[in-house]
């Protein structure tokens, strides 16, 4: 075992590449983290909105399985966590055709799933025929053995339509992008398959789920922002002197030098004086490589034409970059499978649209619609939830207060799955008409354009949820491709799947396959 330094890139400086990159430098191994944006943290990003400095990504995360918790400890910001507002959300109904309506979400369910059919917030939503067919369940046959995997199949014959289409759908489109029918029971809901082997109705076993439950909230954030994360994670990788590149793409990644083909009119930003020997300055001469001792594994080759050598690489990059990347290293990472590629797969999540909008308007004080609502599927509105941010945060509420007394932040999500795109082609005015009517609609406060003192619109491209059918055995077969290549490990959302609580531990999956193979190097 070599006791010389180990050196790994880690292309991406989103959540997942900057966790691994810390793992990796914690045991010695010398880090340079590459990032084609100028800044890091991928999806969990803040933009100043009128003076206010706002999520415009992931605003929370999931406390399920400890992970998130565990490295914001290890962070030390443990005092920056904050937990939201317990109002809840509330639903907004507006089929064409019917009167819309807006209601309380039921509190009492998983998923939507009703742990009483007959409770009033229940009857609410779905009225007196739907809440007697979901309660059939309870007196329908039992279920002997709980083994259903599609979440959509599941909900309608135990519960019905009503229960699908106004209380679990909105929810996954909300919290997956993704329809009921294409979420795998056991990755959307663990346990969900057992306590319906146990209980042998499905409210019965959504009620055992929640009683199992820790207590405490789902979700946490951070004071400040979920960017605060991303700023201890920088920090900890400069106090452990790694090296970190911004402004500047990956083009290839390969074995051999000279056989890349780089992309020197992508957009990207120079190394300046970094230190890094352009490609030309290299000698090709094998013998003369071998005089000068052990080679490194790897070539990664940037888009200004420069090129890092490394012992180990990390690609922690968005599935098309990974897949392009991939594709070089070796003849079993060029046709890795894809969501879609089999007949009948859930259809990729559609691009997701984040309309900001700052305003004073005294009329919210209220929170009128708590910290926020989710849109039912087939409505008339384009928007599919809305965040009331400043009544969900209080951190955020008192930095907007002293902007304003009555000054308030929404934020609005557009872009479902299966569905035309309906944003991406207007421009910023025409999409801020078409947020604030949205919102004046879901709110019941009409708000008025000369109330917006500050608007921010983003895109961010879908990726799977980590509970979408099929999604589970597409990423094991792709990790096992990737394990037959040595000094290499990818991570990243698109094989995790969405949110902090999956991306953070297969990061840490991730870097301790390569730690463990700088060992043998």
């Amino acid at each position: 075992m070599s006791l010389t330094p180990k050196r790994v890139v880690v292309i991406g400086g989103g959540i997942a590449g900057l966790v691994g990159a810390i793992d990796c430098a914690k045991v010695g191994i010398d880090v340079t983290v590459v990032e084609s944006a100028q800044s890091f943290g991928g999806a969990v990003a803040a933009a100043e909105v009128a003076g206010l400095l706002v999520d415009v990504g992931a605003e929370s995360f999931a406390t399920r399985g400890g992970s998130v918790a565990e490295l914001i400890e290890q962070l030390g910001i443990t005092d920056r966590v904050v937990r939201p507002n317990r109002a809840g959300a509330w639903l907004h109904i507006a089929k064409p055709g019917q009167a819309a309506r807006t209601v309380p979400l039921p509190k009492a369910g998983l998923l939507g799933i009703p742990t009483n059919p007959l409770a009033d917030d229940v009857r609410r939503v779905i009225g007196w025929t739907g809440s007697l067919r979901a309660y059939l369940d309870r007196i329908r046959p039992p279920l002997t053995i709980g083994a259903e995997h599609n979440l959509g199949t599941l909900v309608r014959k135990r519960m019905g339509s009503a229960v699908h289409d106004l209380l679990v759908a909105p929810v996954t489109s909300g919290v997956y992008s993704a329809m009921p029918e294409d979420l795998d029971v056991d990755r959307a809901a663990p346990g969900l398959n057992a306590a319906l082997t146990r209980t042998g109705a499905l409210s019965l076993a959504v009620s055992a789920l929640r009683e199992s439950a820790p207590a405490g909230a789902a979700v946490g954030g951070l004071d400040g922002g979920m960017t605060v994360l991303v700023d201890a994670l920088v920090a900890e990788l400069e106090h452990r002197a790694s090296t970190l590149i911004t402004g500047v793409a990956v083009s290839a990644i390969s074995r051999e030098p000279f056989d890349i083909d780089i992309d020197t009119d992508a957009e990207g930003v120079g190394l300046g004086d970094a230190g890094l020997p352009r490609m030309s300055e290299r000698r090709a001469d094998p013998d003369s490589r071998r005089a000068t001792g052990p080679q490194p594994a790897w070539y990664i080759a940037l888009t200004d034409g420069r090129v890092l050598e490394a012992d180990l690489v990390l690609v922690a990059t968005p599935e098309r970059q990974a897949r392009n990347l991939l594709a070089d290293v070796g003849p079993a990472l060029r046709d890795l499978p894809a969501a879609g590629d089999d007949a009948g797969d859930p259809v990729l999540p559609a691009p997701i649209e984040l309309a900001t909008i700052v305003l004073d308007e005294p009329a919210l004080d209220a929170a009128p619609r708590g910290s926020g609502l989710l849109v039912a599927p087939g409505s008339t509105l384009h928007a599919k939830a809305l965040t009331h941010a400043t009544a969900k945060w209080g951190w955020l509420a008192a930095r907007a207060k002293e902007q304003g007394e009555h000054r308030h932040v929404i934020r609005l999500s557009f872009g479902r799955q299966g569905e035309a795109d309906a944003t991406s082609g207007l421009s910023d005015e025409e999409l801020l008409a078409v947020a604030l009517t949205d919102a004046s609609v879901m709110l019941g406060v009409e708000l008025d354009p000369a109330s917006v003192r500050g608007f921010h619109r983003v895109s961010w491209t879908g990726t799977q949820p980590t509970a979408a059918r099929g999604h589970r055995e597409r990423s094991a077969i792709i990790r096992e491709a990737v394990a037959e290549v040595p000094d290499l490990a990818v991570t990243g959302a698109w094989l995790s799947g969405t949110g902090l609580a999956s991306v953070v531990p297969d990061a840490h999956e991730a870097a301790a396959r390569l730690r463990h193979q700088a060992l043998q190097l």
